[in-house]
């Protein structure tokens, strides 16, 4: 392949398709032709056929106009607004470092939106979307070189808060592990990882699984760190100094691989229910 032949490198094959289907769908749904979407919206018919046939990416501005022009609801355009943003955001590099709370919480926040299956894995920590507002103020508010001021903490919890509203939304799957590691790491206090723990215990609903592998599971796998997977378009990978957004191929099979494995050994349902009681009742006994 040529490098003027090379295809546009973004969150992977599986984010650009998506997105020319859907345009592609709401035009027929429209009734509309290439010629009079054209007429509509200022585009040149061969500019809308690029689109959707997945050969040009366009703008926010296209989008917006071509779901004004086919009727498309207001959560659809945001989901492919917010596919369109992360498809630009990494059209130069396969590997992209968001550094900063805000960023970070920016970034994540647009890869959710435009994903229908997101599977995390935690080893250390109470997953993002599971979080309450006091852990994730704990967490934010770590005393170190890094410590952020009383605002920037609030707004980081707000935006991690914020963002727990997808977990409503039944057009998207989740699939959430962590270890009883991540669960037995007494953030604050033991109040606190109770109360943590019993939100946890809540969360589950048709379209939320939520796992945990128990201490007494052995295993053979030994992951380095949590990581958060998109559809099987993008992986992201938390460091202690930045976000890193991955689109390879080979290093995404390489953590669907990971947490296909990792799920096989979590208990999920009534077995994680039982477990979650049982972490919570140890962490109440230490306030007696």
């Amino acid at each position: 392949m040529t490098k003027s032949s090379k295809p546009p490198t973004g969150r992977g094959p599986g984010d650009r398709a998506r997105l020319a289907a859907a345009l592609r769908e709401a035009r027929n749904r429209a009734g509309l032709a290439g010629v009079e979407t054209g007429q509509q919206t200022g585009m040149s018919q061969s500019k809308i056929s690029k689109i959707e046939r997945g050969f040009l990416l366009p703008s926010a501005e296209d989008v917006t106009a071509l779901c004004q022009v086919y009727g498309v609801t207001a959560p659809e355009r945001k989901k492919l607004l917010a596919l369109v943003d992360g498809l630009r955001a990494e059209s130069s590099s396969r590997v992209i470092l968001a550094r900063g709370v805000a960023e970070t919480q920016r970034r994540i926040g647009q890869l959710e939106a435009s994903a229908s299956l997101i599977r995390s894995y935690s080893p250390t920590m109470v997953i993002g979307l599971l979080q309450t507002r006091a852990y994730a103020r704990c967490v934010f508010s770590t005393p170190d070189s890094r410590e952020q001021s009383a605002e920037e903490v609030e707004h980081a919890v707000d935006a991690r808060i914020g963002r727990q509203h997808t977990l409503d939304d039944q057009t998207m799957q989740f699939v959430l592990i962590m270890s009883e590691g991540a669960l037995r790491w007494q953030a604050c206090s033991s109040a606190l990882m109770a109360e943590q723990i019993d939100a946890i215990a809540t969360a589950s609903r048709p379209n939320v699984r939520i796992g945990l592998i128990p201490w007494t599971t052995p295993v053979r796998y030994f992951p380095r760190h949590g990581f958060q997977l998109y559809d099987e378009d993008a992986a992201m990978v938390g460091t202690e100094t930045a976000t890193a957004t991955m689109t390879g191929a080979a290093d995404i099979a390489t953590y669907v691989e990971l947490f296909t494995a990792l799920e096989k050994v979590a208990v999920f349902g009534p077995a994680a229910q039982e477990h979650l009681a049982r972490i919570a009742d140890d962490f109440r006994q230490l306030d007696t």
